[in-house]
């Protein structure tokens, strides 16, 4: 269970670090990308805070997750140089992919009847075999 000081401090970053990363993807030319910091969390030290990224369009994600990552003491400094008068120390940041939007749409496909789930290829042929 996350303290109130946890739940501020992952607010706070969530805030800036969603500005921070989309002047970083705009400065490096990736135009039509859109990142949003989906979910912050902190760890009870407030020491490591895991940073959950979704990117748009997801065919992208994976690489522009590892371009921030490689980038990742850069982010922290002018995170830090933001935050100064809220945190007395800046935790790590860890960078994640947020694949949960691909999640819902693969559910919300299945709902729809657009792609039925159990109609995998793999599962009929057991089913013939059967």
């Amino acid at each position: 269970m996350e303290s109130n000081r946890q739940k501020k401090i992952a607010g706070v970053l969530q805030n800036d670090l969603a500005a921070i990363l989309q002047k970083a993807l705009k400065d490096a030319g990736h135009a039509g990308i859109l990142v949003s910091v989906s979910k912050v969390q902190v760890t009870v030290d407030l020491s490591i805070a895991k940073v959950y990224v979704s990117v748009f369009p997801s065919e992208h994600a994976q690489k522009v997750v590892e371009e921030i990552n490689l980038v990742k003491n850069n982010i922290k400094h002018q995170m830090a140089q933001l935050t100064k008068n809220q945190l007395r120390r800046m935790p790590s940041l860890h960078f994640y992919n947020d694949d949960s939007l691909d999640y819902i749409e693969k559910i919300d496909n299945a709902v729809k009847g657009k792609e039925n789930p159990l109609t995998n290829s793999d599962l009929i042929e057991k089913r013939k075999k059967s």
